[in-house]
């Protein structure tokens, strides 16, 4: 009997602002999980996250946004990076479990404020990663353009934001956008980027994407 493919764990629950983009990227996400091979689970269910966690090789939280886990969730995915699980968070992911200090730190940073939906460039500052080495220097991009409450510490950034390239940023010339690091067990990435559903039909996102699901799994 062959082994059962790893599998991978997509959590879509919102009990704040809720994307109009989830169902696209939730279409993405299953796609590239297949093509690597993943059997893929997607719930906004806590109880049926809950349960998964202590099967999977990585857990996206695609979106979320408010208070979304239970305290047997939080639990699992406690024991998840503890036990070498990968984390994946994008885009409305560091708008998510304010009141739990964990999160925070797993996540390393949370959400401030963003201006209008518009182009710009991202600075892509490490192309040694499986996320961003198929990117130029320099990455246009729609987006909404995260500002955090601060500046991830202790993680790997990636990318950032140009601000004048667009209207609006407030973190100044050192402005992150796109990070990972492994002080929580397992390996954790992060991209800000993704608020449209055109973006999970960019081929440049969704290797992005693959890079960052890659890495998480242990992969890159």
């Amino acid at each position: 009997m062959s082994p059962r493919p790893p599998r991978l764990v997509l959590y879509t629950r919102t009990t704040a602002y809720r994307h109009e983009s989830i169902p696209a990227g939730v279409e993405a996400v299953e796609r590239l999980a297949a093509e690597e091979e993943f059997a893929a689970l997607a719930t906004e269910d806590p109880a049926a996250l809950e349960h998964a966690l202590g099967s999977c090789a990585v857990v996206v939280f695609l979106s979320t946004s408010g208070e979304v886990l239970t305290p047997g969730a939080r639990a699992a995915l406690r024991a998840h990076m503890a036990g070498g699980g990968g984390f994946v968070g994008i885009h409305a992911a560091a708008c998510t479990e304010y009141d739990w200090p964990y999160y925070g730190e797993l996540l390393g940073a949370r959400f401030a404020r963003h201006p209008a939906l518009q182009p710009g460039t991202v600075t892509v500052t490490d192309r040694a990663h499986p996320a961003t080495r198929h990117l130029d220097a320099r990455w246009h991009f729609t987006d909404e353009w995260y500002d955090f409450r601060a500046a991830p510490e202790g993680v790997r950034v990636l990318a950032g934001a140009d601000e004048s390239s667009y209207d609006g940023g407030g973190m100044g010339p050192a402005h992150p956008l796109v990070w990972c690091h492994e002080r929580m067990g397992g390996p954790v990435f992060y991209t800000a980027l993704g608020h449209t559903a055109e973006s999970f039909a960019d081929p440049a996102f969704l290797a992005h994407l693959r890079g960052g699901i890659r890495y998480a799994a242990g992969r890159g």
